[in-house]
């Protein structure tokens, strides 16, 4: 399967949810970086399937 997801760095390692595109995987984490820098998650790296596409990308606040 070739699902896009976000890698966790931080207090709140782990993965997201699974998104079919990787637009939609931005868009996902446009709207939620802040919850997840609130909990703790300080770095993101985008994944499809087992590949890491880009990251890790720090949620601090610039």
């Amino acid at each position: 399967m070739n699902e896009w997801t976000w890698a966790y760095e931080g207090g709140g390692q782990g993965f997201s949810a699974g998104f079919p595109t990787q637009a939609e995987a931005e868009a996902w984490l446009a709207e939620h970086w802040q919850e997840l820098a609130d909990a703790g998650v300080t770095a993101v790296t985008l994944r499809q399937a087992e590949v890491d596409v880009y990251g890790p990308m720090s949620l601090a606040d610039s």
